[in-house]
């Protein structure tokens, strides 16, 4: 597998805005937006205070989180974030008193919620939302006299709503969500066995992640003892040990015993004899909170350096379209946090500031036609949770179709219910903002890509790391005690994270994308490698250790001296006598620094 070509990256962002993605079945996620976004407005003009209404919309953005998360886990989660909307609304409109507080408040709430949401892994749409709500709260004051506890307990009272219509499934499958992530990577251990190439390999061992963060962090820490999730978690197991049969039959070149395809998806059922030991000890999941927030706040992390770039880029903007007078300012301060929030690199920035801006200026036309039309209560809500649905539905499959819609949304909750006079000025200064946002977000970006920065020689000689820490539990044919477990645990997210650190090279400066070239043989073999140990790491379980203790010392030599040459940068040593563990991928791995 060691000439596996490189993934290629888009190149032409034209092209890629008249691509549509396949995204199947996403109309029940998106209707139900819809209806956390409609109804609060609904409810606000019943009350005869449609104003109410759209700001408890802000909090209907809850909807939008957590939906692959169990339901017990769901309710406290969609809690802190529907919270996190009240508590930044309350505090922008606090600010809102003086231009250089507002500001202030939106940058630090920026580098927060960045912070936050890139370290515990939140899902789009991210820390945009809780920045888009403080932003947006800074203009608020100017429909609305509300103080600012009051702001916030609407906000507050829409994400109730959220909750409540997140949570109904429980009602109907209350381990719809875990049963969900088995599916999921059944279906990618059955397509890796029926093609075992490298990225569906990849694929496979990412969701039997995904599923063991689903069934072990996701879970009570002292879960009460029952059928279903002993069920679950020995169907994942099951899945696993099977993954690592078909690696070891794909690295061998020999059948596999059984029709692995069918077995997997017969698994993916979660059958009832599922049968198995229960003294077998579950993978661990991902990190705690704190262990990952601790990682995520270390000098030269890439969380700690996104937060830093969002938080600039928020400051900068904000204080252009303050000098300028620009109506609704904060607009350019939530354009410079949707640019940046997520991490990506030069080339995929770029690309969706082009999606952004150009999405803008084509929705501004049916936001225009709205907010001419003035339509009443109902009808706002109708439009709201309309133009909700159709955001939702495209915003996977086309990002600038779902900007289209996302902007007559923005400004028909901005109006707060109100006829606005100067409906021209209104559209003009919030391109105006976006433009001013999407450039400086891609000036923060470029000069802060000038310095040093971890790229994919860190990324590949911490996996050889993890490798030679699980070396010593395979001679000693003890995989499953804690720390066996733990390492075994980073070594699955060093070999899953070699690959985005790579995108993220390739798509960065010309010297970036060439160093990351270059190291692209090194990569696949460093991931063979990994995997082999996963598989061996698995099959010990039931079978005697598969290293001998001599030949772990040398293998762990060959380990550290390549990984000490990657971060060096110079060539490796030659192997004289090669461990039998490994060895193809060890050639490899030092003919590739050559």
């Amino acid at each position: 597998m060691a000439d596996r070509s490189a993934p290629v990256p888009a190149t032409n962002p034209l092209r890629r805005m008249l691509v549509i993605n396949s995204v199947p079945r996403r109309w029940p996620f998106a209707l139900r937006a819809a209806i956390c976004m409609a109804v609060p407005v609904l409810i606000g003009w019943a009350a005869g205070d449609v104003s109410a209404g759209l700001i408890a919309t802000i909090g209907g953005f809850t909807s939008l989180y957590g939906s692959g998360r169990p339901y017990l886990n769901r309710a406290g989660y969609l809690g802190a974030i529907a919270l996190s909307f009240a508590v930044a609304v309350a505090l922008g409109d606090w600010a809102a008193a003086m231009p250089w507080s507002a500001v202030l408040v939106v940058t630090v709430i920026a580098m927060i919620a960045v912070l936050v949401c890139q370290a515990l892994s939140v899902g789009p749409p991210g820390a945009y939302m809780p920045v888009l709500a403080c932003a947006a709260a800074t203009g608020v004051s100017t429909t609305t006299h509300l103080s600012p506890w009051h702001l916030g307990a609407l906000v507050l009272a829409g994400g109730g709503f959220s909750w409540v219509a997140h949570m109904a499934g429980a009602l109907i499958r209350p381990r719809g969500p875990e049963r969900a992530a088995i599916a999921a990577a059944a279906e990618a251990v059955a397509t890796y066995i029926e093609t075992p190439a490298p990225d569906a390999r990849h694929r496979a061992a990412q969701l039997l992640h995904e599923a063991w963060v689903t069934l072990v962090t996701f879970q009570p820490v002292r879960p009460k003892p029952d059928d279903a999730l002993y069920r679950l978690r020995m169907t994942n197991r099951r899945l696993h040990a099977l993954f690592a049969e078909a690696m070891a039959a794909a690295d061998q070149g020999r059948p596999m015993a059984v029709d692995g395809a069918v077995l997997a998806r017969w698994l993916g059922t979660v059958p009832d004899d599922i049968g198995g030991s229960p003294e077998g000890l579950v993978p661990l999941g991902r990190p705690t909170v704190v262990t990952l927030l601790r990682r995520a706040v270390t000098p030269g992390s890439p969380v700690l350096a996104a937060a830093w770039r969002a938080a600039v880029a928020v400051a900068i903007s904000g204080a252009i379209a303050g000098a300028l007078n620009v109506t609704h300012a904060y607009w350019a301060m939530a354009s410079a946090v949707l640019m940046l929030h997520q991490g990506f690199d030069w080339r995929r920035t770029v690309q969706r500031g082009i999606e952004r801006t150009l999405g803008t200026w084509l929705g501004l036309v049916l936001a225009g036609a709205i907010l001419v039309a003035a339509p009443g209560g109902p009808w706002i809500a109708l439009i709201i949770g309309t133009l909700q649905f159709l955001i939702e539905m495209f915003v996977v499959r086309n990002y600038t179709l779902a900007v289209i819609f996302i902007t007559p949304a923005a400004l028909t909750i901005a109006s707060g219910g109100h006829h606005v006079t100067n409906v021209l000025d209104m559209l003009f200064a919030r391109g105006i903002d976006t433009v001013i946002g999407c450039v400086v977000a891609l000036l923060v970006l470029r000069l802060s890509q000038r310095g040093p920065t971890a790229g994919p020689g860190e990324s590949i000689a911490g996996a050889l790391d993890a490798v030679a820490a699980v070396v010593p539990h395979l001679a000693a044919g003890a995989v499953t005690t804690d720390q066996a477990r733990n390492d075994r645990r980073n070594l699955q997210l060093s070999a899953m994270a070699m690959l985005p650190v790579y995108d993220t090279a390739v798509g960065g400066s010309t010297r970036s994308r060439l160093a990351a070239e270059r190291l692209w043989p090194t990569i696949v073999a460093t991931e063979q490698l990994a995997y082999r140990t996963l598989a061996a790491s698995w099959a010990t379980e039931r079978l005697e250790a598969p290293i001998t203790p001599a030949d772990a010392d040398r293998l762990t030599a060959v380990i550290g001296e390549l990984a000490d040459a990657i971060r060096a940068g110079r060539p490796a040593a030659d192997i004289t006598e090669p461990p039998a563990f490994g060895a193809t991928e060890l050639r490899t791995i030092q003919a590739s620094l050559a």
